[in-house]
């Protein structure tokens, strides 16, 4: 009877072909779409100022700096002072004068966090001009400490070498679209879900398999099953889209980094939570549209809140203690764990045991009221 109730539940799952369509197509997008979007966001390797130098000082130091700005190709030197985003005034004395300051004109409508940006890659060559400076004045002087100084380099790539949990990979865009947009994609089977329901339930085939003693878990259990393997099926073309076709719109392909069976684990638990708050809704639920209604609600929700629509990491502080709340969330961070620190499972652990408990709970609520539903006749 159990092979005949998930032969039977497959058969309707696969028989909405517009709702599977959506669970695998419209996560794809999104990847696709988000990662190539916001490409620039997760790299500094496109960040480019546009600058006029008022060089008032004419040393050697300040054309040894402007030599060096010239050479960065993060700067882009202009001669028109109002084609300029920034302008750089170079004092007069300043290499005579070691606490005289540069002056720094924002000229166009910046962001604050690109002004930090420009300073902060501005200040290393500023830093390496007052070494030479120093270097030939020492010469003079003692030609082995000049060679030491001449010897020393500072730029951003020499002073930090950054890891995650011993790994070199550095986040990229496609490593945060995908898991944001496979979770979001994962929780969206509450349509078909809520259709089946609610269809079944206005033809009374649930009340009749009850009074078949066909009990109530394995009605829940035998609708689920299908979900879960759709789930996995559905991770595995997120995936994909990631290492093999992201990279052919010059996006930064998907990097797995951790353990295979850490992201199945996480995938499984994923599946699990999102069939127990669907069942839940479409129990809940009076009518289909209803159920799509809710269930669409609390989806957005749920992905505003946990994290896809918006990085946590950009988030300020509050609104990421807000996102612990969201089981979109934990699946997230267990996907991040996996994709940038070379997580195992025991380092997901605690996501997994968290989104299986979530599921597990709304499943039982679902069964409850359902049972209720049947025995009050609907």
């Amino acid at each position: 009877m159990f092979k005949a109730m998930i032969k039977k539940e497959f058969l309707l799952v696969f028989r909405d072909k517009h709702a599977l369509l959506a669970l695998f197509v419209m996560p794809a997008i999104f990847i696709l779409i988000m990662s190539v979007a916001m490409r620039d966001q997760f790299t500094n390797d496109s960040i480019e100022f546009t600058l006029y130098v008022s060089d008032a000082d004419t040393s050697k130091m300040s054309k040894d700096f402007l030599q060096k700005i010239d050479s960065d190709k993060k700067f882009h030197l202009v001669h028109d002072r109002d084609a300029a985003e920034f302008i750089v005034t170079i004092p007069k004395d300043y290499e005579k004068q070691p606490n005289s300051k540069l002056s720094i004109d924002v000229r166009d409508s910046i962001k604050s966090d690109q002004i930090e940006a420009f300073k902060a890659i501005l200040f290393e060559h500023v830093l390496n001009a007052k070494l030479d400076n120093m270097v030939r004045n020492v010469e003079e002087i003692s030609p082995q400490i000049s060679k030491i100084l001449g010897e020393l380099e500072i730029s951003v790539d020499t002073m930090y070498e950054v890891s995650y949990n011993n790994s070199i990979h550095i986040p990229n865009s496609t490593q945060q679209s995908v898991p944001a947009w496979i979770v979001f994609g994962m929780f969206f089977i509450i349509i078909p879900m809520s259709t089946i329901y609610v269809n079944e339930r206005k033809q009374n085939t649930l009340a009749r398999l009850n009074s078949m003693n066909v009990s109530i878990l394995a009605m829940s259990i035998s609708k689920g099953i299908p979900y879960l393997v759709i789930n996995q099926f559905q991770v595995l073309i997120m995936l994909g889209v990631g290492i093999y076709l992201v990279p052919l719109f010059d996006t930064p392909a998907l990097v797995v980094n951790g353990s295979f069976f850490a992201l199945g684990a996480i995938s499984v638990a994923l599946s699990i939570a999102a069939i127990g708050i669907s069942s839940l809704i479409a129990v809940s639920a009076k009518s289909s549209e209803q159920a799509t209604t809710i269930g669409g609600i609390l989806n957005i929700l749920l992905g505003a809140i946990g994290g896809v629509m918006v990085p946590k990491f950009i988030m300020p502080p509050a609104m990421q203690k807000l996102t612990e709340v969201s089981p979109m969330s934990w699946g997230i961070d267990a996907f991040l764990d996996v994709f940038l620190k070379s997580a195992n499972f025991s380092m997901v652990l605690n996501n997994v045991l968290m989104l299986i408990t979530f599921g597990v709970i709304s499943l039982m609520l679902s069964m409850l009221i359902l049972q209720i539903s049947i025995k009050k006749g609907f």
